[in-house]
């Protein structure tokens, strides 16, 4: 008795330590999701549940997105300005930038209603995850709201630096009402709100589909585990349909989004070279400032978007090779095992025999190039790379079930799709190519003319 009490009271601080760590993890997560939410409510697309929240998102999405940008267009004209505050692009930039805010907020409305943020997220399974998961989630859950500043601050920046010079050096030929500060100081400010607000809604929706990308990601690298543990082919082949079925789900989600941006920038790239490439224009910093900032906006949203998905199709695609090699260790191995008779193939019930070892180590160091000098690492890549991950062990199944297991995976490729259509490294290099080559054009038709 006095055995059992004290084994008890051992156990009980342990169950509280455990516990505490548990809740630690979930305030962390919950600061995390806190500073999503606060994001989500600057932008007031936070909750759309109630009838005056929504009334709210969308009373401020009309007049920051539609009804200030065409005002102080018309508004601010400039006909009789000088050269350097006419504004010959302006309805290229406020077009380009209320189109992209436009889809970006109606794909935020659509998931808010229908599924939740947490569940959109993913949150709400997350608690069946391993522990490594749900720390490198949290982590990229904080990391993407910095990234959402790091892109957003410096370009809001800028723009507030040329607005305010906009204002202060041509106060006497900008147009205004009435009281000319008050007028000017009023514009300017909704001007600003306007820009960092079509700006953040479309650089947002762009890293929730990095952040949601980046736990599949961790998920495929747990999965590379399988094939270094005693797994059976059943286990290994419920959690490559699970992964399949959860790629599958984010592409279903976000295809119209990524269609969409896709033909929109390129159409507001082209559009900018049309008017740029203009024999009667005469382009320079202060007329088409404004556009090439813009441009540069829209391009590395785009970008975002493409290279998530481009890299979680990679480490997708990889899991074949990662099988395959794994598949012919363990058949070499086999085929030099003393205790099984030549031709046979062995069976779990073989290899649990104490006589054969439950686990056969490889020597497969002629399989991978060692030479220190020559391995090279991939940049796109910031974890270890699943394909570079070789089977430690070689698991203990028969030839049979393995063979059926690789042909599975060479036959049904998990990746990010847009109706239908795999996003694979090709897919990004021809459409970055062709996005690239149209703003260094851009470039070159405004900053290069300094």
């Amino acid at each position: 008795m006095e055995n059992e009490a004290t084994a008890a009271l051992i156990v009980i601080p342990k169950l509280e330590k455990l516990s505490d760590a548990a809740e630690e993890g979930r305030e962390g997560e919950g600061i995390e999701l806190k500073s999503l939410r606060l994001c989500l409510k600057f932008l007031c697309v936070e909750d759309q549940s109630k009838l005056w929240t929504s009334c709210l998102s969308w009373s401020v999405f009309f007049l920051l997105t539609v009804v200030n940008p065409i005002v102080s267009h018309f508004l601010l004209l400039c006909a009789d300005c000088d050269q350097e505050h006419q504004r010959p692009y302006d309805s290229v930039v406020q077009l380009s930038l209320s189109l992209c805010a436009i889809i970006s907020f109606l794909c935020l409305s659509y998931w808010s209603r229908k599924y939740g943020f947490r569940k959109f997220l993913f949150l709400d399974k997350l608690d069946d995850e391993s522990p490594r998961i749900r720390r490198g989630y949290q982590q990229e859950l904080k990391r993407s709201m910095g990234l959402l500043c790091t892109f957003v601050l410096p370009c809001f920046a800028v723009e507030s630096a040329y607005r305010i010079w906009w204002y202060v050096t041509g106060a006497f030929e900008i147009p205004y009402v009435e009281n000319m500060y008050l007028s000017d100081t009023i514009i300017c400010i909704l001007q600003l709100a306007s820009w960092v607000y079509r700006i953040s809604i479309f650089i947002l929706v762009c890293i929730l589909y990095r952040l949601i990308c980046h736990l599949q990601i961790l998920r495929l690298e747990e999965f590379a585990d399988f094939f270094q543990t005693e797994s059976e082919v059943g286990s290994i082949l419920k959690e490559h349909l699970r992964i399949r079925r959860n790629l599958r789900i984010i592409s279903h989600r976000f295809r119209r989004f990524i269609l969409s941006s896709l033909l929109l920038v390129t159409a507001s790239q082209l559009m900018s070279l049309f008017v740029t490439t203009r024999s009667s224009t005469t382009n320079n910093i202060y007329e088409a400032g404004e556009l090439t900032l813009c441009s540069i906006n829209l391009v590395i949203g785009l970008f975002i978007c493409l290279r998530s998905a481009t890299k979680i199709t990679h480490r997708a695609q990889a899991i074949t090779s990662l099988a395959a090699k794994w598949h012919v260790c363990a058949t070499i191995n086999s085929s030099y095992d003393p205790n099984i008779a030549d031709g046979d193939t062995p069976t779990s019930h073989q290899v649990s025999d104490p006589s054969c070892g439950q686990v056969h180590p490889i020597n497969i160091g002629w399989v991978l190039d060692e030479d220190g000098d020559d391995k090279e690492e991939d940049d796109d890549d910031e974890n270890s790379n699943i394909s570079n991950m070789v089977p430690i062990f070689a698991h203990t199944i028969s030839f049979q079930k393995r063979q059926a297991l690789v042909t599975y995976l060479e036959n049904n490729k998990a990746g990010m799709t847009v109706f239908g259509f795999m996003m694979d490294r090709t897919w990004l290099h021809t459409i970055f190519g062709v996005e690239l080559a149209l703003l260094l054009w851009l470039l070159n038709k405004t900053i290069g003319n300094l």
